[in-house]
C-alpha cells in the first residue's frame, strides 16, 4: 500500500480539491491514475503487484489462472494490459455503446466457461466494475473475481465476485445536495475520462 500511494504521491496523481467523481458524488480527493500509469515502469509495477494479489488469492474462489482479462475503458485500458501481461493472458477491453450500456467491440469475444478477472483503476461504487461482470456472465464466462489499483469504498463496493485492490481506502464523498464544499461556494471539478453520472 505505502509502496502505491507513494507512486501517486511522486506523480502528482494523488489531487486535493472538490471533485464531481463519474458516480455522480462529489469528494474532497482524487486519485488520478493516469498520472501513474502515463510511466511504463510504473504501470508495470502495479501491474504485477495486482497479479500476485490474484494469484495469492487463487483468483478469489480458488480456479485455475484467469484466460483472459477484462477492463473497462478508459480507466482500465493500462492497468488490464499490464495484470494480464503479468499473468501471461490475454487482455481485452469494454465499452459503452450509443445508449450508455458496457459491451464488447472490436472483434472482441468470451467464449462460454472462459475464466476471466475484471480489472480497473479505481473503485468507488463499483458500477463499472460490475456491469462488466454481468455482460461477462451473460455472454457465459466464469468471471472469477475483479480488482482495481485504489477501492474508494474501503472494500465496501460489492461488484458481484470475490475482489482485490492494491490500496483500500475510506475517501470521503458525498452526494452533491449534501456536498459541504458546494455549500461553501467551491467550484467542482470533473477529472477523469467520462462524464459524471
Amino acid at each position: 500500500m505505502d509502496s502505491t500511494l507513494s507512486l501517486f504521491a511522486a506523480t502528482g496523481a494523488y489531487l486535493k480539491g472538490h471533485f464531481r467523481l463519474t458516480s455522480g458524488l462529489h469528494s474532497p480527493e482524487y486519485l488520478q491514475c493516469a498520472l501513474v500509469l502515463q510511466h511504463p515502469r510504473h504501470a508495470e509495477q502495479l501491474g504485477q503487484a495486482m497479479a500476485a494479489l490474484f494469484q495469492a488469492s487463487g483468483n478469489g474462489t480458488g480456479h485455475a489462472k484467469p484466460e483472459t482479462v477484462v477492463a473497462p475503458a478508459m480507466g482500465g485500458l493500462m492497468i488490464g494490459h499490464e495484470v494480464a501481461r503479468a499473468l501471461g493472458t490475454r487482455s481485452i477491453f469494454t465499452e459503452r455503446d450509443a445508449d450508455g450500456k458496457m459491451t464488447l467491440r472490436r472483434g472482441f469475444t468470451v467464449q462460454p466457461g472462459e475464466r476471466c478477472v475484471v480489472v480497473e483503476d479505481v473503485i468507488t461504487t463499483g458500477g463499472s466494475t460490475k456491469e462488466v461482470v454481468e455482460l461477462l456472465r451473460g455472454l457465459g464466462a466464469e468471471v472469477t473475481g475483479a480488482g482495481s489499483i485504489i477501492d474508494r469504498s474501503g472494500g465496501r463496493a460489492e461488484v458481484g465476485v470475490p475482489r482485490v485492490a492494491l490500496v483500500s481506502m475510506q475517501v470521503t464523498a458525498w452526494k452533491p445536495e449534501e456536498c459541504p464544499l458546494c455549500a461553501e461556494g467551491l467550484p467542482v471539478v470533473k477529472p477523469g475520462s467520462r462524464p459524471a453520472a
